[in-house]
This record gives C-alpha cells, structure tokens and sequence, in this order.
C-alpha cells in the first residue's frame, strides 16, 4: 500500500521566521490557509491509497477527517522528526509499504508532481527525496519501507537523509520539482508567488491582505 503522511504543526507555533514581518496571529491565519490549500491537491493525488494526518492542531484534525483521512492525534509536539517517525511506525504496522512525507507549506505543488515522486519508487529498500529551492531542506521524503532510515528534518536535512540513506545501503532518487521546492519560510518567498498561485486559492487571499 502506498500512502502520503502530512505532519501538521499548530498554527500557532508556525512559520516563526516571519515572525519579524507578521504577528502570530497572521503566521497562524497563513498556516491554515496554506493547509486548506495543500489538503485540497492532496485530494487529487492518484498514486496513493491513503493519507495520514499527524497533528495536535484542532482545525487539522478536523478538516482531514472531513475528507475521509485517517488522524494520528498527538498529545505533544517535540519535532517534526519526532513526529514523523512515530506516524511512520504506525502506518507501516498498517500495511503501508511506501510512506511519502509532505509539508503543507509548498504552495505551488500539484497532484500530478506528487503522483510523480510516487512514481519514481524501486524495489525495496529504496527512498525518494526532492530538496528545498537552496538543496539543503528535505520537501518531500519517500521511504519503502516507511521506516527504513530514521528522519532529520531541520538545518542540512537533505544531507543528513542521504547520509542515513547510505549508510544502510538505500537506493535512492533524487527528484527536482520547481513547485515542490519552493516552500514559504522567508519573506522573500512571497515574491516567488506572485502571480503564480490560483486566484480562489486560500494562500493567494492571504497574501492580498497581508503584503503590500
């Protein structure tokens, strides 16, 4: 079986990187728009059999199960690490044989690039792995199984996969997608979609009431 996991921060705790340019409230308001956003291509991803949504975050939980997608309800959050590695061992106790790791904050994102990276799975064990913009963050991480090599997500996470990756002798892909790359941590990113996203999309409304 082949599944995508979406861990889901609380909005509250969101996007601190801008908080010099926007306050917690607003980073909040553009995390659950960005979710609304993602969870609707998700929505229309082929390749998989399932979605995961691993959360402490009400409106997450909420808005996932809505849409007919299991919930793993976390009491605390530690890290995204943390928490995709937990959702990880689940799923697999679950018969999920590939497990696809996606963020919500990648906005330019469509269902045929998912079912793309879905596409590009080998014969087990093996990863799939698209990089930030700059090549040092992890977008998107496949695993076959889902938990073949332990997450480190955070600062030079795509290196730090692919050390874990070789280190047990993991056939890995690495996959470039411009739309996947570009995920919103800075206030330069905004510029990057300008023009660019659709006009109903919830993000693209939150962008005409915040930036000038």
């Amino acid at each position: 079986m082949k599944a995508i996991l979406i861990p889901v921060k609380r909005f509250c705790e969101s996007k601190k990187r801008l908080a010099p340019h926007f306050c917690q409230s607003d980073r909040a308001s553009l995390a659950e728009a960005m979710l609304l956003d993602f969870f609707q291509v998700v929505a229309n991803v082929k390749e998989v059999s399932r979605v995961f949504v691993v959360s402490s975050e009400r409106i997450a939980l909420e808005k996932a199960r809505s849409m007919g997608w299991t919930t793993l309800v976390e009491t605390e959050q530690t890290s995204e690490s943390a928490s995709v590695d937990a959702a990880s061992c689940y799923c697999a106790s679950h018969g999920v044989k590939s497990l696809l790791r996606l963020p919500i904050d990648i906005p330019l994102a469509q269902a045929q690039d998912i079912d793309a990276i879905i596409g590009h799975i080998g014969p087990a064990p093996c990863a799939v792995l698209v990089p930030s913009r700059d090549g040092t963050g992890t977008n998107a991480l496949l695993r076959q199984p889902p938990t073949i090599f332990p997450s480190r997500f955070g600062p030079d996470s795509f290196e730090k996969h692919l050390a874990e990756a070789r280190q047990r002798s993991v056939n890995v892909h690495v996959v470039r997608n411009e739309r996947v790359e570009l995920d919103v941590d800075e206030i330069e990113d905004f510029m990057k979609l300008r023009g660019k996203l659709p006009p109903r999309a919830e993000t693209n409304r939150w962008m005409s009431a915040h930036l000038p």
